[in-house]
């Protein structure tokens, strides 16, 4: 299935964004890694889909750039767990590993959820570990605006459903309404279930690794995931965040390992989003 995410992005208005699952959120351990993940031609899905606010995060550019530098002729391994984050930038990262010409295998470690699951089905071959799940939903957002915008926004996101629930339908051989019912549902997949559903090929084999790192990056970001389970909006997390960061000696001068990045593409840095008021 060809997408015109451009196009298709054009049409939403500023004061609505697609933002991370708060549930979803709580199921992701950020620390679990995989040895084989540092094989050649491989790409690390580990973290959020979109820039977040270390500049971090998975984007469409950084996938890009991957496959820019693997070669569009040779196979590549997409190892995923994320949480899921921005729909859009995942739906754009499934459009960059489906015209990939190489071979695409997909290897879901602990989570593919919401957007991450998306990307999952771009896979030629979709492998998922035994305890690892995928999560389906409807596009979760954060707006701002009259009851007349609000109205609208339903509108403005069913086409982003109905296209997610199209490749779910693509990969399962399922058809587009039972996918829809399983995101109305908000459903979450299991490994061995998601074989027998199609969304995944094979059960994947694999030794993980913690990585308790203590960093104060680490535990900063901990904190965000806090936050965001407790249904702070993205643009107060920011700020509470900023101001956190300001305060924190080694927050400059390199001294908070992962708080910039080096020798990797940039997204465009995302603005931040006013608090829902109601004013009366």
């Amino acid at each position: 299935m060809n997408l015109d995410i451009n196009k298709m992005r054009a049409n939403i208005p500023a004061s609505l964004k697609s933002d991370i699952s708060p549930k979803a959120l709580e199921k992701w351990n950020p620390n679990l890694k995989v040895s084989a993940q540092e094989a050649e031609n491989t790409i690390s899905i580990l973290d959020v889909i979109g820039e977040d606010f270390w500049g971090e995060g998975v984007t469409s550019r950084r996938i890009g750039a991957a496959l820019r530098s693997i070669g569009a002729e040779n196979d590549v391994t997409v190892y995923i767990n994320s949480p899921g984050g921005d729909m859009f930038e995942g739906l754009a990262i499934y459009s960059q590993l489906k015209e990939h010409k190489g071979k695409v295998t997909v290897k879901v470690l602990s989570l593919a959820a919401s957007a991450a699951s998306v990307i999952a089905m771009a896979g030629d071959e979709v492998q998922i570990a035994k305890p690892a799940f995928f999560m389906i939903h409807n596009a979760w957002i954060i707006c701002w605006g009259n009851r007349n915008d609000l109205r609208d926004y339903a509108e403005y996101l069913e086409p982003f459903d109905y296209a997610m629930a199209d490749l779910y339908s693509d990969k399962t051989g399922g058809t587009t309404n039972d996918m829809i019912e399983l995101m109305d549902k908000e459903s979450w997949i299991g490994g061995s279930a998601a074989v027998e559903q199609g969304f995944a090929d094979s059960i994947l084999t694999y030794d993980p690794e913690e990585d308790e790192s203590t960093s104060a990056n680490s535990a900063i970001k901990k904190v965000d995931m806090a936050m965001a389970k407790a249904g702070i909006t993205r643009a107060e997390r920011r700020k509470l965040l900023n101001e956190l960061k300001s305060s924190t000696p080694s927050a400059a001068g390199g001294g908070m390992p992962g708080a910039t990045t080096t020798n990797k593409p940039s997204a465009v840095e995302l603005e931040p989003l006013p608090k829902i008021s109601f004013n009366f």
